[in-house]
């Protein structure tokens, strides 16, 4: 295991030190004991390297807020061992860091597998909150449902082990980190860029994954030139501790025939010294009981054209920064709904608000987020506009703020704007609040 700086990920080895490195990427809210059942067999042919999510099995609680600052972490470890090019097999969130490299850096990743991803994971607002939950609640609400969410409802009965061991690495993660990585899928969106990802893939999903399902998994086929299908019936988001033989063999075949030659001499597979690897106190192995694998189904899909984004002449229209700060901040289901809404009387308002507001002045870095909510909130009291106050409390709640620090902006409104005017704003703000913080049974 690594001594773990800040730029850098907790990270083991397993099998041959001169075989061609494999790299396994963990889903959110797991270690990589994930991929415990896999590495048996896979480390009698590659040299496996596995990674922790910043505070995730005991990592440093080093939050990462975006999928490339995971990926670039991820490269700046194996640039420290030597390593160049390898082979990436990710489960979710590693898919979307496997996605991430295939894009940005295409001359270090020979063949990718991509298990329960997709281009786009549910919705912002979805991410969002699932954080507000987690600043207000802590993570025991979804440790709770992670295995309705991860396993199919005959494996959670059959394997109370397995289920007890999934909350309890969930109860375990730092949850600054695991806000952070909500945040960063939440960000994630590569639809318009599939078609560059140039290296062979296999997208590998449960049949009965209800989070990032078969439709997922075509889109991300039909997008990325040289990819395949392959469905594992009988298992759900977390497939690979679910059917861990029917994963195992799939990996074996792929990444055996679809390894694709070095581009140049310079970027060849550096041989690993010897590296001790020790096991970890604070993680805690699946457990060894599972059901026996089951038949896979693997079908191909041919790809589907994606036209490239316009390029924008001279300086950004700051139109397109303003909406995408405005779905970050408000959520998405707001946004649609104001847009669908307008007219040719209000349409040229909405543009506006998106243009200036959004895109000048929210965007510009001079305060970050957290207070520019503050601000907001302060200002919307003191003109009596509840209707907004409403939507803004949301949009502080996703944007970091607790319910206790918004309490403190309304007792200062009170003092400065009236008594009368943070009654009425008490009152909305309340009710967002319980809405927004109640976890969902």
């Amino acid at each position: 295991m690594s001594e773990t700086p800040s730029n850098t990920l907790q990270y083991r080895f397993d099998g041959p030190e001169e075989a061609p490195v494999l790299i396994l990427g963990p889903s959110l809210g797991t270690t990589w004991h994930m991929w415990d059942r896999q590495v048996p067999e896979l480390a009698q042919q590659w040299r496996i390297f596995r990674y922790d999510l910043p505070g995730h099995g005991g990592a440093p609680a080093y939050p990462a807020g975006s999928v490339s600052d995971l990926a670039e972490r991820l490269l700046a470890t194996l640039d420290g061992l030597g390593v160049q090019r390898f082979g990436y097999a990710g489960c979710a969130l590693g898919g979307a860091v496997g996605v991430e490299l295939a894009l940005r850096h295409p001359e270090r990743v020979a063949s990718l597998g991509l298990i329960a991803a997709s281009p786009r994971f549910g919705t912002a607002d979805e991410f969002r909150q699932r954080g507000v939950i987690v600043r207000t609640n802590g993570l025991d609400p979804i440790a709770r449902t992670s295995p309705d969410r991860w396993f199919t409802a005959g494996f959670a009965a059959a394997q109370p082990a397995i289920t007890e061991w999934a909350v309890q690495m969930v109860r375990t993660t730092d949850p600054g980190c695991y806000i952070a990585a909500c945040e960063a899928l939440a960000a994630f969106d590569v639809r318009a860029e599939l078609a560059r990802i140039g290296v062979p893939t296999l997208v590998l999903v449960g049949s009965d994954d209800q989070v990032t399902g078969p439709a997922e998994a075509r889109t991300l086929v039909a997008g990325i030139p040289d990819a395949r299908l392959a469905v594992v019936p009988g298992a759900s988001h977390l497939v690979p501790v679910e059917q861990p033989a029917a994963v195992t063999d799939l990996l074996v075949r792929h990444f055996s025939t679809a390894w694709q030659p070095v581009y140049e001499s310079a970027t060849g597979q550096t041989a690993v010294p010897g590296i001790p690897v020790r096991a970890v106190t604070t993680q805690t192995p699946v457990p060894t009981a599972g059901p026996p694998p089951q038949p896979v189904a693997i079908a191909e899909i041919a790809p589907a054209p994606i036209e490239e984004p316009a390029q924008v002449m001279g300086r950004p229209d700051p139109y397109d920064a303003g909406l995408k700060v405005r779905r970050e901040v408000l959520g998405d289901a707001h946004v649609d709904r104001a847009l669908s809404q307008a007219d040719d009387f209000s349409g040229d308002f909405q543009e506006f608000i998106t243009r200036y507001a959004w895109g000048e002045i929210w965007d510009r870095p001079g305060l970050d987020r957290r207070s520019r909510s503050c601000v907001t909130l302060t200002a919307l009291v003191a003109g009596g506009h509840l209707d907004e106050l409403a939507f803004h409390t949301r949009a502080a709640l996703r944007n970091g703020l607790t319910p206790d620090e918004i309490k403190e902006v309304l007792l200062m409104a009170a003092v400065y704007c009236g008594v009368p005017a943070a009654n009425s704003a008490f009152r909305v703000a309340q009710q967002i609040i319980r809405e927004e913080t109640t976890p969902v049974d």
